[in-house]
């Protein structure tokens, strides 16, 4: 009987899935039972071809050989998980396998993930598609028993193959047009960019800001406080002159209470977490990057199976769904530290448009807790923050609105108006859930927003006690911080003029809730911002970079329509051919604009992060240079000149080698470091081998000889 191979996105999700499917046996780089074989990419072990792979001439960098816009992409392996790709290669063309299982992350990367695969490897057999929102056994065995065709997922797959390839043809063209011309090595983006021009113009808009003083007053009643007001009730007042003669005029002196209004206002729950959200309140509240909370929330989805799939872009749930969470409330009632709050979300669940809403789910629903047996004790505490935010609003969208009573008090005092204002809760309803388990960061509240007031009635004669001014100061804009950029990001929009393009931008933005940590952290390891703090601030570098590219290139606009286009192309409402069009006529542009219109803009020398040494040794692909270091990589003083030699410092972690200037010499010099101990990625175990430079295309290591010596305990 021929075997079914699932392809699984990592060997911890494989793990997982054998474990369900009672796949137990051990292959290479694969798990081996009687119905499945088992395996594993490690994230993305395809990419797309280096501009020299479709012709020499590439190898330079020179507006001569601009644009480059290859008739059809090329795909090539990743040099170091190549081992991996090739045990994939042999079981996918395997007689023992009739067909295949796509097992990758249930997105749009995941699927890019698969497809480059399967492309490379030329493979022709049948496949189905996998997709799951959450890692628990029930999910994965009702995943198993409702497998759709992968042609299902083909639009998808359209829509992740053109962003991949519109990404690398903006970035290569530009990146290189704009190096040429200004002589300095600069990284372009089709996302990173637009978003690099949204933290410059912010400081722009700092750097620019003149503050000016005001003046308020203060009057003290004794039971109360007020501040002045005018007839528009705005309590600022330009000058200390006539905030002293206000003062003066009132001190003292006799008044009357003209009005007290009361208004009952009501404050729904929020909205339940997308990826976005979730990252925004992390670094608000916890201080945590975009990044790492990204990762510890695949923690708890891959790992700890507490949560549902991470990176969607929804906030609600689809009505077939309304017995899972049930279910899901349950087992919270069931634990000790969330029992008390989610007894009460079950009593009150009423399942209304704003928590579920079938036209508002696309891939993915919105993020929640898993409805598995949960125990937190086994979490760290990173963890344990992420996933009390999860269950906190989990719980609080069924809880009531949160009801409160405002009061106005307008105090006259010789003609001068004063307001008081005070605040009296009438039903904590959801803030209760959000006090538990998500912490409100601590902020400077104003007396006015403390005061509790007294019980007060209108014609009430009261007293100024005291009165004094206040003198204060307008104040800048705040630098982005990443929950406020993440915000900007997904409502790009917002920053547009065009009222139509505004309107079609509504459901885009830049970048997506799977990718957007990761341009923030590209802009961080490129130089182009740095983190001060919680703050985000522009380099020389980054400013210099958004005044030499077009608008085109900085405006949100631009690649606000292309995640709309990708958006279209993945429901087939537009043609890739058509999208990739638009993306060439693009490229065209932006390399004329580079070589024809060059600003009067100076880049400092490059500065190298790290150590940058006198040189290792000769560079064994373009035999003129020297390899140096810098923090990231080993790279060649010919790179100016195209020479792409280039090591990563790395590039062996995943096999538990870290990577040294005496190895680095020594490969250079002798091509080989012969019975070095490593780790197998795939299996964990032991093993020594030959580690061996290749001079290919860049320069790369691969093991050779490789011996297994024990298994790791």
């Amino acid at each position: 009987m021929l075997k079914t191979l699932v392809i699984a996105e990592k060997p911890s999700v494989a793990r997982d899935i054998a474990k369900v499917l009672g796949v137990k046996g051990k292959g290479d780089g694969c798990l081996m039972g009687e119905q499945y074989i088992i395996s594993w990419a490690i994230g993305h072990l395809v990419t797309l071809a280096e501009p020299e792979a479709y012709d020499t001439a590439y190898k330079k960098w020179s507006f001569q050989t601009l644009p480059i816009l290859p008739q059809n992409m090329k795909l090539e392996a990743i040099a170091k998980t190549r081992s991996q790709l090739k045990i994939l290669h042999n079981l996918m063309h395997s007689k023992e396998v009739g067909d295949i299982i796509c097992a990758t992350d249930s997105g749009r990367e995941g699927e890019l993930i698969f497809r480059y695969i399967y492309d490379i490897t030329k493979c022709k057999k049948p496949f189905k598609r996998l997709w799951i929102s959450s890692m628990t056994e029930t999910a994965i065995k009702d995943g198993f028993a409702n497998l759709k065709d992968g042609s299902a997922y083909d639009l998808l797959y359209q829509s992740a193959k053109c962003r991949a390839e519109a990404d690398w043809l903006v970035g290569m063209n530009a990146s290189r047009a704009y190096t040429i011309q200004y002589h300095a090595l600069l990284s372009i983006g089709r996302v990173q960019t637009p978003t690099l021009a949204l933290i410059v113009q912010r400081q722009k808009e700092i750097d620019a800001f003149v503050s000016q003083d005001y003046f308020e007053v203060e009057a003290n009643f004794g039971a109360y406080t007020g501040l002045w007001i005018d007839e528009k009730e705005q309590t600022k007042i330009q000058t200390k002159q006539r905030a002293e003669e206000i003062v003066s005029n009132v001190k003292t002196k006799q008044g009357c209470i003209i009005k007290i209004e009361k208004e009952e206002k009501k404050q729904l729950p929020p909205l339940l977490y997308d990826l976005t959200e979730l990252q925004r309140e992390c670094n608000r509240k916890f201080g945590y990057a975009a990044q790492k909370t990204l990762q510890i929330a695949q923690t708890l989805y891959e790992k700890r199976k507490m949560i549902t799939y991470p990176r969607t872009d929804s906030r609600y749930l689809s009505e077939d769904m309304k017995q899972k969470v049930k279910q899901t409330m349950q087992r919270l009632v069931q634990t000790a530290d969330y029992g008390t709050y989610a007894k009460q979300a079950l009593q009150t669940m009423t399942f209304q448009k704003r928590i579920v809403d079938n036209t508002k789910v696309t891939d993915h629903h919105a993020i929640i807790p898993t409805d598995t047996h949960i125990k937190t004790d086994h979490l760290t505490a990173e963890e344990k923050n992420v996933f009390d935010l999860v269950a906190g609003r989990f719980m609080a969208v069924f809880y009531p609105p949160y009801v409160y009573e405002v009061t106005k008090v307008y105090t006259k005092v010789e003609e001068e108006r004063f307001l008081s204002k005070g605040k009296v809760v009438l039903q904590e309803g959801w803030q209760a859930v959000e006090k538990a388990f998500s912490p409100t960061p601590k902020r400077k509240k104003t007396e006015q927003e403390e005061q509790q007031l007294p019980i007060l009635e209108e014609n009430q004669s009261m007293v100024v006690k005291n009165a004094k001014v206040l003198q204060k100061q307008t104040k800048p804009p705040t630098p982005y911080t990443e929950s406020t950029l993440l915000s900007a990001m997904e409502h790009a929009g917002r920053f547009v003029e065009d009222e139509t393009v505004k309107e079609q931008m509504k459901d885009s933005g830049l970048g997506t809730p799977a990718t957007r940590a990761a341009i923030i952290e590209r802009l961080l390891k490129v130089g182009y911002i740095v983190r001060k703090g919680k703050s985000l601030l522009p380099t020389e570098k980054g400013k210099n970079l958004i005044a030499v590219v077009p608008d085109a290139l900085r405006s949100p606009e631009t690649t606000g329509k292309w995640e709309k286009g990708l958006s279209s192309i993945a429901k087939g409402n537009m043609t890739q051919q058509r999208f990739m069009a638009s993306i060439a006529r693009y490229v065209q542009f932006l390399v004329e604009d580079a070589k024809n219109n060059r600003k009067d803009v100076a880049f400092a020398e490059e500065a190298y992060q790290g150590k940058r040494t006198k040189g290792l040794g000769k560079c064994p692909l373009c035999q003129k240079g020297s390899i140096l270091e810098n923090s990231k990589s080993y790279y060649c003083t010919q790179w100016k000149s195209g020479c792409k030699f280039s090591i990563w410092k790395n590039s062996l972690e995943s096999y538990g080698v870290q990577l040294t200037d005496t190895m680095i010499k020594k490969l250079l010099k002798q091509k080989k470091i012969a019975q070095l101990q490593m780790t197998l990625p795939q299996t964990a175990e032991v093993c020594v081998a030959d580690l061996v430079l290749t001079t290919g295309k860049n320069g790369y290591l691969e093991w050779q000889n490789v011996t297994r010596t024990e298994k790791e305990q």
